[in-house]
């Protein structure tokens, strides 16, 4: 990338030039994200994923930019009309606006009123009318009455169709009009003539009004939604006399009838083209501003949910509420894998509930059964009840999972892989116990948009809210580090470096020649060359290796380090890792090269203090208020919950009812909190007060202020 282009990256990051140009050179030479962030700290300076991601956003616009100068270049080429000033500024924009402005005028178009105006000689009437506009525009007109134009109203017409298009494809005309949309536009919503009864969930739009600079996401992802669904008419503009008259000012010059001609044009160019044209235009950028707020909040939620806690390897019963179809139960050993499967039945309309106890106890002392997970679906809570008033024995944690994406996961390629031989209402009950073991691993298998976080997923842009998540996927998969001898094929997929043949490949690999004794050992898989080993190494863990940093966050690349530490100390590098003693004796700044700085050795001393650990810490049991259903609320009552969601308006939290309440952003704590995600995080066990219970609309609205 040119060095015009790196600068134009770092001013519209914000980021040091010097920082931007490494990373954009280490991401050109094949490095990920998160290794660059991790591993690359002195090239970047310590940029973090998110730094790293806008620059390799901006690198993309820019370049997608540059191939579409060239096609306007080409096209205005073509028509013989490219000039050297024109040409000029087409290649010294780096503004996309900007560029489809300059090419507007050449762009081939379709039939239009100028077209057809310009076939009939009429473009040098337009001519004389805004250059002499004190003349009679009657005369001047019936000079140019032929067998097509019959009488000086259609000529005048026609001379107005090409001044309206002049008018539209005019740069100074499209800034005055987008500088009125961005300052004074305002979005309304009215609903449909005959549609209040089909629309009443969007009844809060169908007379509503507000600037659209102070238009949140949520309400116009609402109001889009409304819109597409037939339920509202959406409008977005400024003022439209006072724009008329401001683009009046600019084009009509005198008092004479040809600049009422000219001012009658202006006024038609902006109702009919070019405030339409701009109103399209805000509509698209307030789009992409409200997508990149739904987007974001959708990535924050992602990544707390596939950092949940872990229960960790412990044998566990998996159950798949249900009333009609009965539960379905799994039994899964400390690695994940299903050992046994049944169904119980012990709510209506069976209600069975002596002998569903009995193959609960029956299960549990068989297996050695250590937690049960329960979906948070239906019969979910009830569920729970039956298993928390079961004598076991002994005591067992009983956990509620949240469902949501797992019968998408049951129904999938990657489910019917797995078990080939079991319907998906084992493999849905499969998920729910292995969600509870390693959220991570389990939730990686699952379309991001279906696991239910976030607001308007589905009606954001897709590719952009796609490469959004994958790479939280990719960056969650990465922090948390992945055991190379246990993991599926999907989680490896998301390590840095790797890919499904990368990974299919290793797990090939393992089943012919047992678990990976060694890092060094990845080397011999087929493909693995020494650019994908750099990559994925760091993020790759062998428990009870042959080298003991082979099960810790620091790279094979710097072993040589952590040797030469122990070296010097007369010790092993086990016994660095064992003893804090040793550790202190280290003076880093021995050790720092041309390559190696700092940061890498203060993340290596990390790794050495806490080796292997994993930084998502373990799964809580949580035990709901005794409500089951939104009648039995009450305002006032004070009852515990956990977040299931989060809004840039609030948050939701599941009380143990069939409806999340709601906790809005003005209700989250006794100061003002500009975003959500700063207050709550998800899975987050709280206390709310019931503020109030609409059971006709089932809301239910919560606060967490003084509780």
């Amino acid at each position: 990338m040119s060095e015009l282009l790196t600068k134009i990256v770092a001013e519209r990051t914000g980021l040091p030039l010097k920082k931007v140009a490494n990373t954009l050179q280490l991401l050109g030479e094949g490095a990920t994200i998160p290794f660059i962030s991790r591993y690359r700290k002195e090239a970047t300076g310590s940029l973090d994923e998110v730094e790293i991601a806008d620059i390799q956003r901006e690198h993309k616009r820019l370049d997608e930019l540059e191939k579409r100068k060239q096609t306007v270049l080409s096209a205005i080429e073509e028509q013989g009309k490219l000039s050297d000033e024109l040409r000029r500024r087409i290649e010294g924009t780096f503004d996309s606006t900007e560029l489809e402005d300059l090419y507007l005028p050449y762009k081939r178009k379709r039939k239009t009123r100028a077209s057809v105006a310009r076939e009939k000689g009429l473009e040098p009437l337009a001519e004389q009318l805004m250059q002499h506009q004190d003349r009679d525009a009657e005369r001047a007109a019936a000079s140019f009455l032929n067998e097509a134009v019959t009488n000086t109203e259609e000529a005048l017409q026609g001379a107005r169709d090409i001044i309206a298009e002049w008018v539209n494809e005019d740069e100074k005309a499209r800034h005055r009009v987008r500088h009125a949309f961005r300052k004074e536009a305002t979005i309304r919503s009215k609903v449909v003539r005959g549609k209040k009864e089909e629309g009443a969930k969007y009844q809060d739009y169908f007379d509503y009004e507000e600037p659209l600079k102070n238009c949140p996401s949520h309400r116009l992802l609402a109001m889009r939604r409304g819109e597409e669904e037939g339920i509202l008419r959406v409008y977005i503009s400024p003022d439209e006399e006072d724009t008329v008259y401001r683009l009046q000012r600019q084009y009509v010059k005198g008092r004479g009838p040809a600049a009422e001609q000219v001012k009658e044009a202006v006024a038609d160019s902006y109702k009919r083209l070019l405030g339409p044209s701009i109103e399209t235009e805000f509509r698209n950028i307030a789009k992409d501003k409200a997508d990149e707020e739904a987007i974001s909040v959708f990535t924050t939620n992602l990544r707390q949910l596939l950092l949940a806690p872990p229960l960790g390897q412990q044998r566990t019963l998996g159950i798949d509420p249900g009333f009609r179809t009965g539960c379905k139960v799994v039994v899964l050993d400390a690695s994940g894998n299903l050992l046994r499967n049944t169904a119980i039945y012990p709510h209506p309309p069976q209600k069975d509930e002596y002998q569903a106890v009995e193959t609960l106890k029956q299960l549990v002392q068989q297996f050695e059964i250590e937690a049960i997970a329960v979906g948070n679906g239906t019969a979910g809570r009830e569920t729970m009840d039956l298993c928390r008033k079961v004598d076991f024995g002994r005591r067992l944690n009983i956990f509620s999972v949240n469902e949501a994406g797992a019968s998408i996961y049951s129904a999938s390629d990657i489910a019917r892989e797995e078990f080939p031989n079991e319907d998906v209402t084992v493999r849905g009950a499969v998920s729910i116990g292995r969600r509870l073991m390693d959220p991570l691993a389990e939730l990686v298998k699952i379309d991001p948009k279906s696991i239910g976080v976030g607001q308007y997923q589905h009606d954001v842009n897709q590719p952009r809210l796609k490469e959004s998540l994958d790479q939280v996927v990719e960056s969650a998969v990465n922090a948390v580090g992945i055991n190379v001898n246990t993991a599926s094929k999907h989680l490896l997929t998301y390590v840095s470096g790797l890919g499904p043949t990368l990974a299919q490949n290793i797990v090939q690999y393992r089943a012919e020649n047992g678990p990976f004794r060694s890092r060094k050992q990845l080397t011999k898989v087929p493909r693995m060359g020494a650019k994908a080993f750099e990559q994925c190494a760091g993020f790759l863990r062998i428990r009870d290796a042959e080298h003991p940093l082979d099960n810790t966050a620091v790279h094979p690349e710097s072993y040589h380090i952590v040797e030469q530490m122990a070296k010097d100390l007369g010790c092993s590098v086990q016994d660095l890792i064992d003893q804090p003693a040793l550790r202190k004796q280290i003076e880093l700044r021995r050790y720092t090269s041309d390559t190696v700085g700092l940061p890498t050795l203060k993340d290596i001393m990390k790794e050495l203090e806490k080796p292997g650990l994993d930084p998502r810490g373990t799964a809580q049991a949580f035990e709901f208020a005794n409500i089951h259903s939104i009648e039995e609320l009450q305002p006032g009552m004070v009852v515990p919950g956990i977040v299931n969601n989060i809004t840039n308006f609030g948050a939701f939290v599941d009380i143990g009812i069939k409806e999340s309440g709601l906790v809005h952003i003005s209700q989250l704590a006794n100061k003002f909190v500009k975003n959500p995600a700063d207050v709550v995080s998800l899975n987050q066990q709280v206390r709310v007060r019931i503020l109030e219970v609409d059971t006709k609309r089932k809301r239910v609205q919560l606060s967490m202020k003084g509780v």
